[in-house]
Formats: C-alpha cells, structure tokens, sequence
C-alpha cells in the first residue's frame, strides 16, 4: 500500500469518529414523551421524561407546567422520588397542596385580595380566608401549557399566554418556564415574563420534598440551613405586617443547621400563626445566582442545595397537608414534605418597604433557582 494511501485512510477514520462523537454528544438525551390524558376544558396534556447521564430523573406536566417525579439517588446509589404528588392527571385538577406546581402569577400572599398599580385598584379572586394565594383559582398551576423538548441541552420550554384580566390581573402576559436537568444532578428552572400592561409578577415552584422519598414519614428530621438573616413578621393571616425582623434568638434561624422538628413547637407566635413555618425568609441578594441554603437527610445521605435570584424563599414544612391518595398508594400527612419556595416576599404590592414586584410594561421578569442534589 502507498504511503499517501495509508495517509488517507488514517484520515478518513478519524474524521469518521470525530463525526460519529460529534453526533453522539448531540443525541446524548433523550426526553420521553407520553399522553397523560386530557384537561378540564379539553386540552390534551402531556407527561415529558428527563432523564441524566448518573440516571436522575425528572417527570414533566403540561398540566400546571408541574414537577411530577423527580428520582434522586441516595448514598447508596437507590433511585427514589422524593417528591409529592399524584399517581393519574385528575387529582392535579384539584391539586389542593399545590404539588409541583409552577405558581403565578403572583407566588403566595396579596392581603385583602387587593393591590393598587398606577392609582389603579384591582380586585383579585379570594381563595385564601380573605386572601388571596398563588394566582388565583385558576392561575398558572390549573393552565396547559405547550411544551417544546430539547434534546441537546436537555431542557423542557413551557409557554403559557394569559390574557389582560384573567384572575384579575392587568395586561396581556407571556410566561415562559424552561426546566434543564444537568449532569451534576441539579434541576435548573428559569421563569420568564412579558406584558403590555404594567403588573406584578412573582414566580416558583411549589415543589415538596421528602429526601427520605414521598410518603416515607415525616421530615422533621431532614436538617436544615438557610442564609437568612431576617424573615417577614405576619398577622394571624399569615400576611406580612411590613416589618422585617432578625432571625437572631428565634426558630427562624437556620444559619447553623438544626432539624426541622428540634423547634417547630416553639412557644413562638409566629410558629403558632403558621401551625409549624409557613414563614418568608429574607436572602437579600444583588439578584445574582448563589446558594442559599441545603437540607440533609441524615437516613439516606441525600442532600439538597437550593440557589436561586430571588431575594426570599418560603420555609413550608406540610402543616396543612392531609392527602390519603398520593402517589404508589402512599397518604400524606402533616410534615410529610417540606417546600423551599423562592420568591420575592408575601404582600409585596402593598408594601412599598419590600423589594417590588412590578413588571412595566416592555421590560422582562427573569428569575432562577436550581435545585442540586448530591449525598453525604
């Protein structure tokens, strides 16, 4: 054989496994789609599967852009879900807990169901004692959205437009989720929003974790810390009084870990206000990405670092969950899960003290937390 024959076939092989590489990386996810059965207003809904190169796994509604299964490993490598919800669609219809839900437009509390935005006074559905609570009874958690995969980044794009007024609120918005599951095990989620009318926006997750896996006990074990120095005071409604206090000499401090249960029955008024902590707990932040806290269930290994932009996060330990039908057969009871919910503060519109929520007109709300998952 020649030698510049031998020369080209060198070459041609490499090209060959260059190119061949090349388009494995490109196809190296694969997202799962699946009919998961059809909407109250008759709009078919859809399951996506994300799944990792270390077999971590996510499980995507268009119904509720909801965060279904999420499978984690624990320190021995056993793949668990350790999140709450439903086994079929239906439930999520109701979905009283909120499991999974992406919430808007406005995450939490707004008192009196009433804001004010340009001198103008808005009315907004009460579903909360006199409040009103995560968008309304039919915000973004009750909404099918259009879903678009990509394989590449292994990502899932929701978008969902709602319409000037609905649930109350002003001006035409455009919502946009986009979830990613990386390969260092983090579930990564940046919200995105438009409008035409200025309007508050304040967007998350309603996720709620048992690192032990859903339905296996309570989690006033799981260990938990947070870099917060501050947390919102609340009235009996659980709406912030506009007063920012110091977590210092309180069961709010979470800047050294302690277990959830070591002072969830504090004689605290605060505590007894929420029935265990329904409480927002002030970051601060430049608006940059950083973590902000870590929850670590001793049991399993599994530990859970939350990072986010948001200046707040809602400490939710399950004080209200009573679900006999959750998901493998499984009944949810009190403290069954906890919820780490960024956000900008409860009551922000009526509150001229805290970080604004208003969303002008041509100007873009952006936000993300990731939720990473490693063992001890």
């Amino acid at each position: 054989m020649k030698k510049g024959s031998l020369f080209s076939i060198t070459l041609v092989t490499l090209l060959s496994i260059l190119t061949l590489s090349a388009c494995k990386d490109m196809t190296k996810y694969s997202i799962q789609k699946e009919s998961w059965g059809t909407s109250p207003d008759g709009k078919t809904v859809d399951l996506y599967t994300m799944e990792n190169s270390n077999g971590m796994k996510v499980v995507i509604s268009t119904f509720g852009a909801d965060i279904v299964k999420l499978y984690t490993p624990d320190k021995n490598g056993k793949l668990d879900d350790v999140v709450l919800g439903y086994d079929t669609l239906e439930p999520y219809f109701q979905n009283p807990c909120y499991f999974g839900a992406t919430i808007g437009r406005y995450g939490n509390r707004i008192g009196n169901a009433k804001m004010t935005i340009d001198g103008v006074e808005y009315s907004l559905p009460v579903n909360d004692g006199k409040n009103h609570l995560h968008g309304g009874t039919k915000g973004l958690h009750k909404r099918v959205w259009t879903a678009e995969p990509n394989e590449e980044t292994n990502s899932l794009k929701l978008t969902y437009f709602s319409p000037d007024g609905e649930e109350g609120y002003p001006g035409n918005m455009n919502f946009t989720v986009v979830f990613t599951l990386t390969d260092d095990n983090a579930l990564k989620i940046d919200y995105k929003a438009t409008t035409d009318k200025d309007c508050v926006v304040n967007m998350t997750n309603h996720s709620y974790f048992n690192l032990k896996g859903e339905g296996n006990g309570d989690i006033l074990k799981h260990e938990l810390m947070l870099k917060a120095d501050s947390t919102t005071l609340v009235n009996s409604n659980l709406i912030p009084t506009g007063e920012i206090a110091s977590v210092e000499g309180t069961p709010f401090d979470f800047r050294k870990p302690h277990t959830i249960g070591e002072r969830i029955h504090a004689d605290n008024q605060q505590i007894k206000y929420g029935s265990g902590y329904d409480h927002n707990l002030v970051l601060g932040g430049d608006g940059s990405l950083r973590e902000v806290g870590e929850v670590t269930e001793p049991e399993t290994g599994r530990v859970m670092t939350v990072l986010t932009t948001e200046p707040g996060i809602q400490l939710y330990t399950g004080n209200y969950i009573d679900i006999p039908n959750g998901k493998n057969g499984h009944a949810y009871a009190q403290y069954g899960a906890l919820c780490l919910e960024t956000q900008h503060y409860p009551d922000s519109p009526n509150h001229p003290n805290f970080p604004s929520t208003l969303l002008k007109a041509g100007d873009t709300y952006s936000s993300t937390t990731v939720y990473r998952f490693s063992t001890k």
